[in-house]
């Protein structure tokens, strides 16, 4: 990464944990992934059970691997002979890992799902959640961190997954309501009830979608 932009990273997300705090949120500020991945680690006391949605930003640095390891009890719905009763299971965890399609310099995070089983997990249920979250998701305010999750995130996860969507044909968000949207529930979440429950690790770094 450019040694300016670097800088410039570092500098923003002091002003996003910053924002976190206000919202009763905790922020971490990690200059790579390794210690993304350390930091991560320090939150999960051995023998917690931890599951999570969808999140590349969690791949990326390690840490679902690490977690899968004995130390922990992971749920894992790929895994599971019934995949929604492990989805259900996620709502009892210690720890759920997550990421965000977008956050704002004011520390409001925004994520879309399809299912609802991800951004539900979010809004309530495992005692704790933790965010992985590179500085390429960072935007101005709530309507730059919707377009960045409309027009960037959501075009990608559906050519992804190979879904028959005109933002996967294009790039960009047609506002549709096309039977294979990934688009159908919508999560701001600019405070937290429960002290100590979110937890978001900042990485110098540009992560998942």
């Amino acid at each position: 990464m450019n040694e300016i932009i670097y800088k410039r990273n570092e500098l923003l997300a002091k002003k996003v944990i910053k924002g976190l705090e206000s919202r009763n949120m905790t922020g971490y500020y990690a200059a790579d992934k390794h210690e993304a991945l350390k930091k991560a680690l320090e939150l999960i006391p051995e023998g917690s059970s931890v599951t999570m949605g969808g999140c590349m930003s969690a791949n990326e640095i390690g840490l679902v691997e690490a977690v899968k390891s004995e130390k922990y009890r992971f749920i894992d719905r790929y895994a599971a002979d019934d995949r929604h009763a492990a989805e259900l299971e996620a709502y009892d965890a210690d720890f759920y890992l997550a990421s965000a399609n977008a956050i704002t310099e004011d520390g409001v995070l925004v994520n879309i799902d399809g299912n609802a089983n991800r951004v539900s997990a979010i809004a309530y249920g495992p005692k704790k959640v933790i965010f992985i979250v590179g500085m390429n998701k960072v935007c101005d305010d709530i309507d730059g961190a919707m377009k960045r999750a409309r027009n960037v995130a959501a075009p990608i996860n559906a050519q992804r997954f190979g879904l028959s969507t005109p933002c996967s044909g294009t790039g960009s968000c047609f506002n549709c309501k096309s039977p294979d949207t990934i688009c159908c529930q919508f999560l701001i979440t600019r405070f937290s009830k429960h002290e100590g429950r979110i937890h978001v690790i900042l990485v110098n770094d540009d992560l998942g979608f």
